[in-house]
C-alpha cells in the first residue's frame, strides 16, 4: 500500500531506489580470463550484438519505470547485479529508454570466475558520489580453496545533500545447496557489519542503504544477522508471501532480492529522508505471458533456448520522502 501523502504529493520529493538483478548482461567478446564463451557468437547460446542491444533496450525500459506511477521520474539509485564489465553499464545507461537521463554509474571487476559483478548507476543532479571501493569478500570452500565470488560495492554519496552510506551486494547461490553454502552468506553478512563497524566509530547515526540479490530470504539467518546487530529496518520482510516474489525457482516464490535501510530513515527531520514505501517491481509486461510458467519472471534464456526476455529476477525498490 502506498501511503496517503505519495499520493497527495503526485510524486514531489518522492524518490525511488532500486534493486535489479539482470540476469547475464554480457557483452559479445571473449574475455580470455573469465568464463564467459557462452556469452560469445561462437557459444552454445549464441550470443549475438543483436540479442545484446534487444536485451540493452528492454532493461534500459524497465529501469525508466520502476517507481514511475508515484514519483513520475525514474530511480535517483540503482544497483545492479551481474554485468559483465563497466562497458555493460556504459551501453545500458546510453540505451535509448535512459540516455536522456542524467545517469552515471559506479563499477569495478570482481575476481568473479564468470566475470559478473555489481554496480550502482545514479542521477548526477541529485547523488553525489563522495567516495566509492570495493570490499573483498574473502570465502573459502571447505577443502581450502578459495570462492572467488563478487565483491560488496560500497559507495558513500550526498542524496539531496544528506550523506548516505550504499552496499550493493550478489551473495554467493545455493547451487550446491542452501545448507552447504549458508556460511558463506553469513560470512557475507559478518563483513558488511565490520566495514559498518568502521563507519560508525566515524560517524554518528549514519544512514545505511543495503540491497541486493542476498540468495537469502528475509528470515534466513544471514540477514537476520545483519538486521539484528546493525539495527536495520528490512521493509522487504512485508511483502514476502507465497504468491509472491523478485525470483520463482521450481514453481516456488523467493524473496532474495531486498533493500534494507537503517532505522533512523524512518524517523523524520527537516532536511532528511524518510522510509516510504517499498515493493517489487513486477509488472505485467515482465512477466510469461502464458504456459506453466505464467506470471513468473520472462527471462532472457531458458537453458540454453533463447526466448528473448528481460531478467530471470523482478526488481526491487523502495521510495524515500525528503523532508525539505
Amino acid at each position: 500500500m502506498i501511503f496517503s501523502f505519495l499520493k497527495k504529493k503526485k510524486g514531489k520529493d518522492i524518490f525511488t531506489i532500486g534493486f535489479y538483478n539482470l540476469e547475464n548482461l554480457f557483452d559479445t567478446e571473449d574475455d580470455p580470463d573469465t568464463l564467459d564463451d557462452e556469452f560469445t557468437p561462437k557459444g552454445f547460446k549464441k550470443w549475438s550484438m543483436r540479442r545484446y542491444k534487444r536485451k540493452l533496450y528492454k532493461l534500459a525500459k524497465t529501469i525508466s519505470e520502476i517507481g514511475d506511477k508515484t514519483t513520475k521520474n525514474p530511480p535517483v539509485i540503482l544497483g545492479i547485479a551481474e554485468v559483465e564489465n563497466e562497458r555493460v553499464v556504459q551501453d545500458l545507461i546510453n540505451a535509448e529508454p535512459l540516455r536522456n537521463i542524467d545517469y552515471s554509474y559506479v563499477h569495478y571487476d570482481s575476481p568473479d570466475e564468470r566475470g559478473i559483478d555489481t554496480a550502482l548507476i545514479y542521477r548526477k543532479s541529485i547523488f553525489e558520489v563522495l567516495y566509492s571501493e570495493p570490499i573483498t569478500l574473502m570465502i573459502f570452500e571447505k577443502d581450502g580453496r578459495r570462492d572467488t565470488t563478487r565483491d560488496i560495492l560500497y559507495v558513500k554519496g550526498k542524496l539531496n545533500n544528506e550523506e548516505v552510506h550504499i552496499f550493493v551486494n550478489h551473495w554467493p547461490s545455493r547451487r550446491d545447496g542452501n545448507d552447504e553454502t549458508s556460511y558463506k552468506r553469513l560470512k557475507a553478512a559478518e563483513t558488511i557489519k565490520e566495514y559498518m563497524a568502521h563507519i560508525d566509530e566515524k560517524i554518528e547515526n549514519p544512514n545505511y542503504i543495503v540491497m541486493g540479490d542476498f540468495n537469502d530470504g528475509p528470515n534466513s539467518e544471514s540477514i537476520q544477522s545483519l538486521m539484528q546487530s546493525k539495527h536495520l529496518y528490512n521493509p522487504m520482510e512485508k511483502l514476502l508471501n507465497p504468491e509472491r516474489g523478485s525470483a520463482n525457482y521450481r514453481k516456488t516464490w523467493m524473496l532474495f532480492d531486498q533493500i534494507l535501510v537503517s532505522h533512523n530513515l524512518l524517523n523524520y527531520e527537516k532536511g532528511t529522508h524518510s522510509f516510504a514505501h517499498a515493493n517489487i517491481f513486477d509488472e505485467a509486461f515482465l512477466t510469461e505471458f502464458k504456459g506453466k510458467y505464467k506470471g513468473t519472471p520472462y527471462r532472457t534464456y531458458a537453458g540454453r533456448k533463447y526466448i528473448g526476455g528481460y531478467s530471470d529476477h523482478f526488481p526491487v525498490y523502495i521510495q524515500l520522502k525528503y523532508n525539505g
